[in-house]
């Protein structure tokens, strides 16, 4: 049976690619994945699957940490309307423009990649600050939007993982302390940021196509058909900046305080999605209440258009919910523990460490998460420290790349919708843009553990 637990993310990546329906995909997957949860439990009833699937959609939702992914997922919605109608996306482009910040392509995508790092409290805020913002001046600038969510998309995740200082490293710290390690958990963690190729590739491959100003591989296509159509740069006439801007510093700011206050004044152990959730709600009430101020709309009018953003976003919101439910259903079918045994404890020595990447990868890459392939396999990784005597913060920097890579790669990612929405572009084209750069960074980081484990273990 262990070998069938892979085919509902099969199933999902086929359909994605054949049908162009990432919905459909994602809801045949979890179809399937409850009709062999009720097959391997010896239930001849696995006509229930569809019931099952509603029920395991309904437990998923019910998760107060999904709940809140959720919410906070349709008031992105309504806050971008009320930013975006208001006209301060194109009042804060042009001041922009008019300060000489933003006056060439290389400076947008510095200034966008720049924002991405400076927000490193939570990924999903850096990519949601970071698209919010370079929105309009992609537009101005004629660059796709596809190019906006792979830098936001490639410059959260590595710079949460390197940086640490959030709950990430929370996160993993709390599942290095259950081991007795040759070294503190956290100076192993801290020590696995310099054996963290993949991170620190995609960050440079990143650097690289914003200073080049150059374009690779799908990503050319977007551009050129964006460059044959005339962009529509505004939709609301220049108003005041301080629309867009306020609302935008408070989600920063009050992130940051959210996270002290769940973490009882302890940054990295405050609650992201909580902080998260409650930062984009006081964004939304602000930007809501300057609209009032200013008399800019009438409390009908702003309510009207803040419900009409929410449902410009529920396509994406519905991915968000069927990727979480479809994460549920394959952790209790056991996905990521088997695709995680193709590490065995016959490989060579020097095998072990790109082997460890690999894993990570095909596990994010079918699952849709790189948490849950840190969950996974740190479990396997450290007995290997153990038993094996391998150099622990380059064990550890292999899994948490390896996580990052496939969630990279993954149509079927949560984080992969969530940059697409804060890009404001299609899930697919945002995948299959993003593709070749992980790929890239994906096949030096490989060939980076191969020498690595050469050196230190020759």
């Amino acid at each position: 049976m262990d070998w069938m637990s892979v085919i509902p993310p099969l199933v999902a990546i086929a359909v994605v690619f054949w049908k162009k329906e990432v919905i459909l995909a994602l809801a045949l997957a979890v179809l399937s994945a409850e009709a062999l949860i009720l097959v391997n439990a010896d239930i001849a009833t696995s006509y229930m699957a569809p019931i099952n699937a509603i029920e395991r959609v309904v437990d998923t939702a019910a998760s107060p940490g999904n709940t809140r992914v959720l919410i906070f997922s349709v008031l992105v919605g309504a806050l971008l309307a009320f930013i975006r109608d208001s006209g301060g996306v194109t009042a804060t482009v042009n001041y922009l423009v008019n300060k000489g910040v933003a006056k060439s392509r290389k400076q947008v995508g510095g200034l966008t990649m720049f924002t991405g790092i400076a927000v490193f409290i939570e990924s999903n805020l850096s990519v949601l600050t970071a698209g919010i913002f370079a929105r309009g001046l992609f537009d101005r600038f004629g660059m796709s939007r596809a190019r906006l969510a792979y830098i936001i998309d490639s410059t959260s995740a590595p710079v949460c993982i390197l940086i640490l200082l959030n709950g990430w490293g929370a996160f993993i710290l709390s599942l290095l302390d259950a081991y007795e390690l040759p070294g503190s958990s956290a100076s192993i963690l801290w020590g696995s940021v310099f054996f963290n190729f993949y991170a620190i590739f995609t960050l440079l491959i990143v650097a690289y196509t914003i200073s080049a100003d150059k374009v690779h591989g799908p990503m050319i296509e977007e551009e050129k058909a964006l460059s044959q159509v005339e962009v529509n740069q505004t939709t609301e006439p220049a108003t005041k900046a301080r629309f867009m801007l306020v609302p935008l510093v408070i989600m920063v700011l009050s992130m940051i305080g959210f996270m002290f206050w769940t973490g009882n004044g302890v940054l990295s152990e405050g609650s992201g999605s909580k902080s998260v959730l409650y930062a984009t709600a006081l964004a939304t009430a602000i930007a809501y209440g300057l609209l009032l101020l200013h008399k800019r709309f009438t409390h009908k009018e702003a309510v009207e258009i803040g419900f009409k953003g929410m449902g410009e976003l529920l396509p994406l919101v519905t991915i968000v919910l069927l990727s979480l439910t479809l994460g549920n259903s394959l952790k209790v079918l056991g996905t990521g523990v088997f695709v995680a045994g193709i590490v065995g404890e016959y490989l060579p020595l020097m095998l072990v460490v790109p082997m460890l990447f690999i894993a990570g990868a095909i596990m994010s890459f079918t699952t849709g998460t790189s948490w849950g392939t840190f969950a996974i396999l740190i479990p396997i990784g450290v007995p290997l420290i153990q038993s094996l005597g391998l150099p622990p913060s380059l064990v550890i920097g292999a899994i948490l790349g390896g996580g990052i890579f496939g969630d990279h790669c993954s149509p079927i990612s949560d984080t992969t919708a969530v940059s697409s929405l804060a890009a404001g572009t299609d899930v697919l084209t945002h995948v299959k843009t993003q593709f070749p750069y992980a790929l890239f960074a994906g096949a030096l980081t490989l060939i980076a553990y191969f020498i690595a484990s050469l050196v230190m273990l020759g």
